[in-house]
């Protein structure tokens, strides 16, 4: 008979209970115990109040209906982000970046077509705005779910009060999944001879938690993967300047509900906006080299119209980065105790997820054992280094006056992949035949890339722009525009969608 397995988590959270309840759901076929340790003491950093598509497939995978956890959690759909005030080109003061979706095959060729016609000087249309479902969505602040009718499904995500999401994964693995729960500070780590992780060693030292396999949500902190085992830490601070946040929450917008965050372009980083069902989550990402604190939290104030508002704010440093390998001997980190890239496309849950199913079957594959660590820890080392250059190409990409902007767009620390990209569309390339031949189509897709670089107006000025040859097989604007609106009138409103969540 096989050995019973017993994983031990260190830490709650979103990234903590995602882990036990996924390692519970996967494994169920197998004979294992899951414990989940974590201090009453230590508050939960909260700042990650949206997602991407990828949330949905891990509650679809766990079973749990959007009625079930969506009201419970405040949440809202979200079709996608729009960018403010990022570039100062005329036409292209903001931009939407939306999900990808079944309809895209329609319009995406389009647009690709009309973004390197007008690389290459000619004026036509090549705003992304122009060719998607999901900024239209966003605009008339329209659900992601159409009617029966509509034979075509559109990718979505959602905003929500983290904290309350840790809490209803708490609750659903410990009451279906049979997770044990271990309200206790952790005084230290004991090791085996061979360096292993072998147990927990709980306040007072008398007590332990043993186990055969260890994940760390420490959180920044890293108790595991970082202080236990040595795991080195790979900072992103030379191309990533942003290293603190202030957080301050609001009322509740008036009117229709929005299914978009928004990331409004501030002096030294960014404000989001996340719509929730009873209050607006308000934050500013930053980087403390070009403003202080105390700065920083005066300008969101001021930005939000909250200026002598007694409203308190909530400040936080940032660790951005990845440790050099999340598997390590029989420890795998996630959350930020793995690492941190910072939110401006919502990927940490993303990231959490991906870990965590990616290990899960290299360890069923190999009966619970290591021969796939190596391969998996490059896989996740790779995927980082995907998202950072997406996210790096905003800032490098930006046309805004200021220190902190200019410095952002001067700066050389590149990977070779993000010159490629940037070399292929200033040269009036097929970004999306060079964006698969790197091989990072698999973080970003073509219709990311095209919409970050166009939406930013990375295009000739205006007045080098010619009209197109009468023979360029341009797309009729007009008959996108009726195909977008059409298929539009099949989508109900936002607050209809949250309405039936909570009658259900």
């Amino acid at each position: 008979m096989t050995a019973a397995r017993h994983f031990v988590i260190l830490g709650g959270g979103t990234a903590g209970w995602m882990a036990a309840a996924l390692i519970a759901h996967r494994c169920r076929d197998h004979p294992i115990s899951v414990t989940l340790v974590e201090s009453p003491e230590i508050g939960i950093i909260g700042v990650g109040e949206g997602s991407t598509p990828q949330l949905k497939v891990f509650f679809d995978e766990l079973g749990i209906a959007e009625r079930e956890w969506m009201p419970a959690c405040h949440a809202t759909y979200k079709t996608g982000i729009r960018f403010a005030g990022w570039s100062d080109a005329p036409g292209f003061e903001s931009y939407f970046h939306p999900f990808q979706s079944a309809l895209d095959g329609h319009t995406a060729p389009a647009f690709y077509f009309h973004t390197r016609a007008r690389r290459t000087g000619r004026d036509v249309v090549a705003h992304p705005d122009r060719f998607f479902l999901g900024a239209r969505l966003a605009e008339a602040r329209l659900g992601p779910l159409p009617g029966e009718n509509f034979p075509f499904d559109l990718g979505y995500g959602y905003h929500f009060d983290a904290t309350l999401v840790g809490q209803f994964l708490a609750a659903h693995a410990t009451t279906k999944l049979g997770v044990r729960h271990v309200p206790r500070r952790v005084a230290g780590v004991r090791r085996d001879a061979g360096g292993a992780i072998a147990a927990l060693v709980l306040d007072g030292g008398e007590e332990e938690i043993a186990g055969d396999f260890f994940i760390d949500a420490s959180g920044f902190r890293a108790s595991l993967i970082g202080e236990a085992l040595g795991e080195p830490f790979e900072s992103f601070a030379g191309n990533l300047f942003n290293n603190a946040a202030v957080a301050l929450p609001g009322a509740r917008d008036e009117g229709a509900t929005s299914c978009e965050t928004v990331s409004t372009a501030l002096s030294c980083g960014w404000a989001w906006r996340i719509p929730l069902t009873g209050r607006t989550g308000n934050g500013y990402v930053y980087s403390s080299d070009f403003i202080s604190a105390d700065a920083a939290e005066t300008e969101l104030r001021r930005h939000l119209g909250l200026l002598d508002a007694d409203v308190e704010a909530r400040h936080l440093a940032m660790r951005v980065g990845q440790v050099r390998r999340s598997w390590v001997a029989n420890c795998l980190a996630i959350g930020l105790a793995q690492g941190f890239i910072e939110p401006l496309e919502a990927t940490a849950l993303h990231i959490v997820h991906a870990t965590l199913s990616g290990w899960i079957e290299a360890l069923l594959a190999d009966g619970f054992g290591p021969a796939h660590r190596d391969q998996f820890n490059a896989a996740i080392h790779a995927r980082y280094e995907g998202i950072r250059d997406y996210i790096v190409c905003h800032y490098r990409m930006n046309r805004r006056d200021g220190d902190y902007w200019r410095a952002n767009a001067a700066h050389d620390v590149l990977s070779d992949n993000l010159k490629a990209v940037m070399t292929c569309w200033f040269r009036g390339g097929e970004l999306d035949a060079e964006v698969a031949r790197l091989g990072i189509d698999r973080y970003y897709a073509p219709l990311s890339w095209h919409c970050l670089l166009a939406g930013y107006g990375q295009f000739p000025e205006a007045a080098r722009l010619q009209p197109p040859e009468p023979d360029l097989p341009l797309a009729d604007m007009a008959k996108i525009d009726r195909f977008i609106a059409g298929c539009a009138l099949n989508f109900p409103a936002h607050d209809d969608l949250l309405a039936q969540l909570e009658e259900a």
